[in-house]
């Protein structure tokens, strides 16, 4: 009868305990610089919120409770927002991510110049959202603006087209104006994917007599899935809290053709100076943000890992 004898396990040394903090010791610093700049004027923003707080009368500020939130509800502007809001990120993010796209796809064959082209377009991206704004405004322009004098010549237009005094079209012209300075990031992020994308997938599906739509789909989508996730979470995020590009094309008009939740808030707060109704709108619009950026991570994760 054989015998099976144990043999003890090689001891693991037990690491010192400033092994073991180190980790934690690394990560406080950024911990408490997010509490600080993060955190804290979350709650602050919260407090705000339940008081009536006007800052040319701030001994005046009394707690209302929800009383804010209720207002705001039965505030016929906030919905108004809300929708050029839901507008301002539905077509905008698709938008530079469809003409990121093209732009990658095209950066990502052989040309000459390729080095060129590359760098040129990031030049939107590059240049300061103000000096944007203030340009297209040039270009929308009435009585000056080179659009008008192009449509106006090629007799598509009989007459010249108010683009930003126009309330039917001052949103979607400053649409298109984000959308010009923004691809550019698509550009980039997904050209970095399909550089890291193996030419022998490519050379397989040649081979297998696959199209070019077959190999896009097949090979080069699922390779730029989680850039193309990533880089929508992303500017999801910065589309919907962007307003210095509207404030200085049409200032939320006209009327609040072009308002935005962001915007809405920062003139109740900086120049009607109302910061608790002000502050209840931004804490509103965080929280809804929040519930989009939720379902769009639940979404693409499963789109992503199929």
């Amino acid at each position: 009868m054989a015998l099976s004898v144990a043999l003890p396990k090689e001891a693991v040394p037990a690491r010192p305990w400033r092994t073991r903090l180190l980790p934690y010791g690394l990560l406080t610093p950024a911990v408490i610089v997010t509490v600080i700049i993060v955190f804290l004027p979350m709650i602050e923003a919260v407090v705000t919120s339940l008081y009536e707080f006007m800052l040319f009368r701030p001994n005046a500020a009394r707690f209302v409770g929800l009383g804010n939130y209720v207002k705001l509800v039965q505030d016929p502007v906030f919905w108004i927002t809300l929708g050029h809001t839901a507008i301002w990120i539905g077509l905008t993010v698709p938008l530079q991510m469809g003409l990121g796209l093209i732009a990658a796809l095209i950066l990502n064959r052989e040309f000459p110049w390729r080095g060129l082209a590359r760098a040129l377009v990031i030049i939107p991206w590059a240049l300061p959202s103000v000096v944007i704004a203030l340009m297209w405004r040039w270009i929308y322009d009435a009585n000056t603006g080179v659009l008008n004098e192009i449509l106006l010549r090629l007799a598509i237009v009989q007459s010249a087209v108010p683009w930003l005094a126009d309330p039917d079209t001052a949103l979607y012209a400053v649409i298109a104006t984000l959308t010009w300075q923004g691809f550019p990031f698509f550009a980039v992020m997904i050209l970095a994917g399909l550089q890291g994308i193996p030419r022998s997938r490519y050379e397989a599906a040649a081979i297998d007599g696959a199209s070019a739509w077959r190999q896009f789909r097949h090979v080069t989508f699922p390779g730029i899935a989680g850039v193309l996730a990533t880089a929508g979470l992303l500017r999801i995020i910065w589309v919907a809290n962007s307003i210095d590009v509207i404030f200085v094309m049409t200032g939320g008009g006209p009327g609040y053709a072009t308002q935005t939740l962001p915007l809405y808030a920062f003139v109740k707060a900086r120049q009607n100076l109302d910061f608790g109704y002000g502050t209840t709108i931004a804490v509103m619009f965080t929280l809804l943000l929040g519930i989009v950026v939720a379902f769009y991570i639940a979404r693409t994760s499963r789109e992503v890992e199929r």
